[in-house]
């Protein structure tokens, strides 16, 4: 399954009390697949995998599938300790997800070979394709990913270090030791800053974070960036997505808080975040709200 064009992460919506606001969801991953998404990827990161339990996770998976009504391929996130993640990754399949975002194993940072054991024991529990996401305690080494990429069904590479010695190594050894389409993917936060570092090492594909509550902003830089557009993409990186990154990095979260806030102010009632994540403080929403108004200034929207 080739993925392509800007990958979209929902937020999880919860309601007034904290429960899963199902149909807030719905619409959600609706809006983004009519706006141009080219591939979801629900209860990941953004989607606050970390903080769902079986059965909601389940429920995200299901709306999910449902709203994007195979239009488009529909990957969740899967990770944590090795049982739950098993568990996890069944219950995706059975909702008819279409793929999965392996995450890291809870807390433990194990030696190189223990990750390929984990990432094998979860592939082998599903018969669904399975994206590595390095981040965390999951650190690869360019050999392990190889030896991995020969799984039938381990299908791709998500990066979230920015070890670009590390990931040109990994790419190079992926490459030489099998002819199979595996894809790489840049996945840090507000990846789009990093884009042009990324493609410079023959990554092009890239998890939005900002396309969640501003798609017009996020396909704007895609287009500008993918046709050659120099002008608009510093622009948008100088004016938009640096003003956004720096926001970011003031709160430990603000990664997730900051993207459900932009939800929010978009039009659609998503609720607030879950423990041990906190909600943006007030100036720092106004803040965003310049943010994003001089985004969509920019992007003509």
């Amino acid at each position: 399954m080739r993925l392509d064009g800007v990958l979209f992460f929902p937020v999880t919506p919860f309601d007034a009390d904290g429960d899963l606001a199902e149909p807030a969801l719905a619409r959600h991953v609706a809006e983004g697949v009519a706006a141009g998404a080219g591939g979801v990827f629900t209860a990941c990161g953004t989607g606050e995998f970390n903080a769902l339990d079986l059965d909601e996770y389940t429920r995200v998976v299901a709306v999910s599938v449902a709203s994007a009504a195979g239009r488009l391929p529909v990957f969740s996130g899967a990770g944590g300790p090795l049982p739950a993640a098993r568990a996890i990754a069944r219950a995706a399949a059975a909702q008819g997800a279409d793929g999965l975002l392996l995450m890291p194993p809870y807390l433990v940072s194990g030696p190189p070979a223990g990750l390929v054991r984990y990432v094998r024991e979860v592939a082998a529990s599903v018969d669904l394709p399975v994206v590595i996401y390095q981040r965390g305690t999951a650190r690869f080494s360019p050999s392990a990913v190889a030896e991995l990429a020969e799984l039938p069904n381990v299908v791709g590479f998500k990066d979230g270090l920015g070890d670009f010695d590390l990931l040109q190594r990994i790419i190079l050894t992926v490459r030489r030791s099998t002819r199979k389409d595996f894809t790489f993917f840049n996945g840090l936060p507000t990846a789009e800053l990093t884009v042009p570092a990324y493609r410079g090492l023959g990554v092009s594909l890239y998890s939005s974070a900002v396309f969640a509550f501003a798609p017009e902003i996020a396909l704007a830089f895609y287009k500008a960036i993918t046709g050659g557009d120099e002008v608009l993409t510093q622009r948008l990186l100088t004016e938009f997505y640096l003003p956004l990154v720096e926001l970011r990095d003031l709160v430990p979260g603000y990664a997730v808080s900051l993207v459900k806030a932009g939800v929010r102010m978009r039009g659609l009632e998503v609720g607030g975040v879950r423990a041990p994540l906190v909600d943006p403080a007030p100036e720092h929403l106004e803040c965003l709200e310049r943010i994003i108004a001089k985004g969509l200034e920019i992007a003509g929207a």
